[in-house]
Parts: structure tokens; C-alpha cells; sequence
């Protein structure tokens, strides 16, 4: 498999890139929607844009992902969109087969591995804090201290007061 992500490399990065997890997200989301655009994934995520925009041109760059070719898009191709046949008037996106068989390789031992990459604790803090309604009853479960709060604010898993965003918890369903 043409240089993908090996057990052997640093986890969450592929073929030397560091992976955040807004790319992530951008992978599990086109994943689970076959293809999707920008202003949609952003809109769902509760993200920037320009942030979603910058993940794109990365796993672009990567080749995780690529355009979508054509000018209209089946709902059995979008498995978001309601319509059964919608005009495209964005520019639409998918897993390459590289993306593809990327996505298929994260399992819960990635995951962990991920998640510790991240943060101290991280696999124990990310799944405190998806059984919890906000860091503060997160904390309880798992030793929490400033720096690792406001490592989850910087990640945007969590809001200034403490409450987990949409995109932590799309994140979280995705990965599921």
C-alpha cells in the first residue's frame, strides 16, 4: 500500500504530516456522506470555513481526498443531501482510494494512540469527556489540570465555559 499510514509511524500523522483533528474530521465526514463541499462540512461541524478550507487543500495536497468531477450528484453518491438528484454549485470532494483505505485503517488501537499523541491521558480524556456533559463533570472522572483544558479549548473540543462544541461531538459520532 504506496506509503500509507504504517503501524511504524508516529501516531496521528500520515507519511509524516501531522493530522489534526480537523483533518480527521474532514475524512470521517466524507466517509460517512460519500461526497460532500466546504460551506457543508463547516456548517455541520460548527467550524470556520477557512479552517475546514485549509484541512481540505491539505488532505488534497496528501491525496487523501480529491475533487468530484460533474455537475450534478446523485443522493446515493451524497448521502447528506435530500434531493434525489441536486446541481452542484460548490466544489464537492470525496476520499481518494488512498483516503479510502486510510480511513478503514483507524481502529480503536489508532485511535488511542492518536488521542495520547494529542494530550496526556487523551484517549481516557476524550471518552470522559463524551460521558460527560462539559469538562468540569469530565474532570471528575479523569485528572484534569489547566494546561490539558486548554489544550481541548485549542482543539476545539471544548468552548471557553467548558461545554463540548458540535464539532466534538460530530468528531466523536463519526468516528463511531
Amino acid at each position: 500500500m504506496g506509503g500509507g499510514n504504517t503501524r511504524k509511524e508516529r501516531p496521528g500523522s500520515y507519511r509524516g504530516f501531522e493530522l489534526l483533528p480537523v483533518h480527521l474530521y474532514v475524512l470521517v465526514h466524507l466517509k460517512k456522506a460519500g461526497v460532500d463541499y466546504a460551506k457543508m462540512m463547516a456548517k455541520v461541524s460548527g467550524l470556520p470555513l477557512e479552517l475546514i478550507e485549509d484541512a481540505i487543500n491539505d488532505l488534497l495536497e496528501l491525496g487523501l481526498i480529491e475533487r468530484d468531477s460533474g455537475s450534478a450528484i446523485k443522493r446515493s453518491r451524497a448521502r447528506f443531501k435530500k434531493a434525489f438528484e441536486v446541481h452542484k454549485h460548490h466544489t464537492y470532494y470525496r476520499l481518494s482510494r488512498e483516503g479510502e483505505l486510510f480511513v478503514r485503517s483507524i481502529d480503536e488501537w489508532w485511535l488511542k494512540r492518536y488521542f495520547n499523541s494529542l494530550i496526556p491521558d487523551g484517549w481516557k480524556v476524550v471518552n470522559a469527556l463524551v460521558e460527560s456533559r462539559d469538562v468540569r463533570e469530565a474532570g471528575r472522572k479523569v485528572q484534569l489540570n489547566d494546561n490539558i483544558i486548554e489544550e481541548l479549548k485549542i482543539l476545539r473540543f471544548v468552548t471557553e465555559k467548558g461545554r463540548k462544541t458540535e464539532f466534538f461531538k460530530r468528531l466523536w459520532e463519526f468516528l463511531q
